[in-house]
């Protein structure tokens, strides 16, 4: 059975000025699909992730999230989708003044409509924790967790909305290669478990072999290339190479 994309961009523009930074972007995300996207700095990466989920507003183009199109919908429709959308940021962005338990809490206190008030959210927060294989820094403040615990931490906390869609930013940069490898692996078994769609975003070129059921090269303000990490590592194009040495 064909699966359904989950999120369409078509023809997306978007400049600063004089800078063009996406001219005419296209991309597909699948349900179920583990999406690494290529980029070099600067190239549009995060741009085009800000008008996915509303933060930018595109010059032109269609975005589309679960069938409903980004530009078309009211602050409360949108805040009401960006529930559905998991965010792992680069540097974990947890809360320092938080225990790990209160950053896990905050998104569930502030999404009542979706969640409903809960009284006890203690098992919530135990699951998601267990996700990740933390369970046991529930009471630790940011400052007592390394680097890669910051990074589970952190998607434990994307879990405990129960996305459907994760969005990743240079999920393994900063981390060493044993922790960056348990990551990718964590990854991995969150999409199985959950069947979540990501885009994941990286430099990272072992993360992408690994990861990646379909790869997007964004060169030159387009998807300049789309196909399996193994089709686009064979290609004799000279900008396509460059990601691959």
């Amino acid at each position: 059975m064909e699966k359904k994309p989950i999120i369409t961009i078509e023809n997306l523009h978007k400049s600063f000025g004089d800078n063009c930074v996406l001219d005419g972007f296209n991309m597909q995300l699948y349900e179920g699909e583990n999406l690494v996207i290529m980029g070099k700095s600067g190239s549009g990466k995060s741009v085009m992730i800000k008008c996915l989920i509303g933060l930018e507003e595109p010059d032109s183009g269609t975005i589309t999230v679960m069938g409903k199109n980004i530009n078309q919908l009211e602050q409360a429709e949108l805040d009401e989708l960006r529930t559905e959308i998991g965010f792992l940021f680069q540097g974990s962005a947890l809360y320092d003044s938080m225990s790990v338990r209160e950053n896990l809490e905050f998104p569930l206190r502030r999404h009542t409509k979706k969640f409903g008030i809960i009284k006890d959210t203690t098992p919530m927060v135990m699951e998601a924790l267990e996700n990740v294989g933390l369970a046991h820094a529930i009471d630790l403040m940011p400052s007592e967790l390394s680097g890669g615990m910051k990074r589970r931490i952190a998607l434990a906390r994307t879990l405990i909305l129960q996305p459907k869609i994760i969005l990743y930013d240079e999920p393994t940069t900063g981390l060493d290669p044993i922790t960056s490898k348990e990551i990718i692996l964590l990854m991995m078994s969150i999409q199985k478990k959950y069947n979540t769609s990501s885009i994941i975003i990286t430099h990272d070129v072992d993360c992408a072999r690994v990861i990646a059921n379909r790869m997007i090269l964004l060169i030159d303000s387009i998807n300049y290339a789309e196909g399996t990490f193994e089709t686009l590592s064979a290609s004799e194009d000279p900008k396509i190479k460059a990601f691959f040495k």
